[in-house]
């Protein structure tokens, strides 16, 4: 099946089970900091899981596209890509595992409403407990109705049996939290167990590739390549308590998610997702241009459709390549894109397949993604960052040649600083009768990822306090920030993108010229005027054309389902000082907000767009 039709297929399978269609997030989300893509289709429904209330009401489905770039030198092999689509449902306090359970199954095997695979491939693992939370009884008697099988859950580590289908595994494996194990979780952390679908390519696909596991025993949550993850049902029921133990939370949820990719993949018994229809048609421009065979030069190809791909999407998402963020995401993308594709023969200086691999992937998601890209945007993008890469190549060609001897961790200096690959440089070092030592390569290389792992990590854990009080009176402030301003200023004053962490928010606006020091003390006595009144914040529910027909502003309108939350500071239905659309969140009154707001910075974004930075100093001394 093609991706179009499991994505569609899913959608319509959960709006039968009164489940609303959302709109997708965007892949760079607007106010947080915390992470750099969106990566799943849970993260932006955090304050819904958390209990605030979801426009849409509290069965939700989509298919969310999302980046990982963690693992980014895994993509090569049968299964890993940085850009997938994750298929999601959700319940938000309302059904749980009797319900999603059997629905998930009914999906994955029924030959009319859903994909229709072979039920004797698939298997499932659940959470084995422990100290604070029990073995999950319900999910185990719930698989075993669903299995007719009355065959007891076996330990996951005692290895694969065809005639057990649900293994229990440790919280390692069977535990969801965005910072992993329940001992891994941060205070106020959610998370919960979870349990995760398998499905079974057969005995002759163990030990595919370059896999370590000959002498293992094989089990269905192993890597050896038989077995492919593709869905995970996580119970969030759980919130982290700064005591540091877990507490129920309020309301259980479910959240699941499905990689689309691989369940393409699994509709054609296929363990490599380059096979599956998005994949097929850029895979076979690459075998064109090159003349290179895919079944020798898999690997390479691989890495350039994918990186290619998540590149389209970044560029039509509005990200260009820079040194920092998630520019330097997409930089690295497309440079080890043009690399392989100097691997496997093409003249850099033609640029004709990269424009083809563009128009394939365009062509496959423009009713979906991209009906208000243009094509030549992406494309100049490319060619300008291949036009760059070639002279850093030169560059780095020319600092090859005045290097006497070559060791492990100078060929990792190379490849770090002007992307020169270890092939070449093993290429060009063996014409001189030296070796490189290929295991330093590794080891300095192995100490870069960790350090950017523990540095993605340490932003990543920044991110889970997002809901904070802190960040909750910043998104308030920025409602009171955007009114102040257009009050000073006037109503051509729009906000073009904001930016909240626990310290300090960034707001971008119209504005043709920069902020007198005047203006912006007025801006600053009116939000700060306004806190000291401690007026009321509420929310309603409507349509779009309501909230509009009501004063509400709203500049993102491409961003909202039909019903949206409508934020009002005052009164909603007399004297308010600013309503907008906005998802929040927001504290209930303005005197939850404890001290004084002051603008530290104002500077132009672009022509016509003015950024300004402020803070709250606390006054609690006063």
């Amino acid at each position: 099946m093609t991706l179009a039709e499991i994505r569609s297929k899913y959608i319509t399978f959960f709006q039968k089970r009164g489940h609303a269609a959302i709109v997708p997030a965007a892949l760079v989300l607007e106010n947080d900091p915390t992470t750099l893509f969106t990566s799943s289709g849970m993260q932006p429904l955090v304050p819904y899981l958390m209990g605030e209330s979801h426009p849409s009401g509290n069965r939700l489905v989509d298919s969310q596209p999302s980046i990982r770039v963690q693992d980014i030198e895994e993509v090569g092999d049968n299964r890993h890509t940085t850009f997938f689509e994750m298929l999601g449902n959700w319940s938000l306090g309302d059904y749980f595992k009797a319900e999603q359970l059997p629905w998930i199954y009914e999906f994955l095997t029924n030959q009319e409403e859903g994909i229709g695979l072979d039920p004797s491939k698939i298997y499932v693992s659940v959470f084995e407990g422990n100290d604070e939370v029990p073995r999950d009884e319900e999910s185990i008697a719930l698989w075993q109705n669903i299995f007719n099988s009355n065959s007891p859950a076996k330990n996951g580590s005692e290895g694969f049996d065809s005639a057990t289908k649900i293994y229990m595994y440790p919280a390692k494996k069977n535990w969801w939290s965005r910072s992993g194990t329940p001992e891994q979780m941060p205070i106020g952390e959610i998370g919960g167990p979870d349990s995760e679908i398998f499905y079974d390519f057969g005995e002759e696909l163990k030990l595919h590739e370059n896999s370590t596991f000959s002498s293992e025993a094989c089990h269905i949550n192993c890597d050896c390549g038989r077995f492919l993850e593709i869905g995970n049902s996580v119970f969030i029921q759980y919130k982290k308590t700064p005591e540091g133990a877990l507490e129920e939370l309020p309301q259980k949820n479910v959240d699941f998610g499905g990689g689309l990719e691989r369940l393409a993949a699994v509709t054609l018994n296929s363990p490599d997702v380059f096979c599956i229809d998005v994949f097929e048609k850029v895979v076979k421009t690459i075998v064109e241009h090159t003349n290179m065979p895919y079944e020798q030069n898999a690997h390479a190809i691989r890495i350039l459709a994918d990186h290619m791909r998540a590149s389209v999407f970044l560029i039509a998402s509005g990200v260009i390549p820079s040194n920092k963020q998630q520019g330097y995401v997409l930089r690295r993308l497309l440079r080890r894109a043009i690399l392989k594709a100097k691997q496997l023969g093409v003249d850099l200086a033609s640029k004709k397949i990269f424009y083809s691999i563009i128009d394939e992937i365009h062509e496959s998601y423009r009713d979906v993604y991209f009906e208000n890209k243009e094509v030549i945007q992406i494309t100049v993008v490319v060619e300008n960052e291949v036009d760059k890469f070639v002279k850093t190549l030169e560059k780095g060609l020319k600092e090859v040649e005045k290097i006497p001897t070559i060791d492990g961790n100078i060929a990792f200096d190379l490849y770090q600083t002007y992307g020169f690959p270890l092939e070449l440089s093993i290429e060009i070092f063996q014409e001189k009768g030296q070796k490189i030592n290929i295991d330093e390569f590794r080891a300095a290389f192995e100490e870069h990822q960790n350090k950017s792992r523990t540095s993605s990590a340490g932003t990543f854990k920044g991110g889970l306090a997002e809901h904070s009080k802190e960040t909750t009176a910043y998104h308030t402030i920025t409602h009171l920030l955007h009114a102040a301003l257009r009050k000073v200023l006037g109503d051509h004053v729009q906000q073009k993108g904001s930016n909240i962490t626990n310290e300090r928010l960034r707001f971008d606006f119209i504005h043709q010229s920069k902020l007198a020091d005047e203006e912006k003390r007025v801006v600053e006595d009116m939000v700060n005027e306004q806190i000291a009144l401690n007026l009321p914040v509420s929310f309603e529910v409507m349509s779009l054309t309501e909230a509009q027909e009501s004063g509400a502003l709203a500049f993102f309108t491409q961003k909202y389902e039909e019903q949206v939350k409508v934020y009002t500071i005052g009164d909603p239905k007399g004297n308010w000082v600013s309503k907008e659309v906005c998802g929040g969140p927001h504290v209930e009154s303005l005197g939850d907000i404890h001290g004084r707001v002051t603008i530290t910075k104002e500077e132009a974004v672009s022509a016509g767009v003015r950024r300004l930075y402020a803070t709250v100093t606390s006054t609690a001394h006063e």
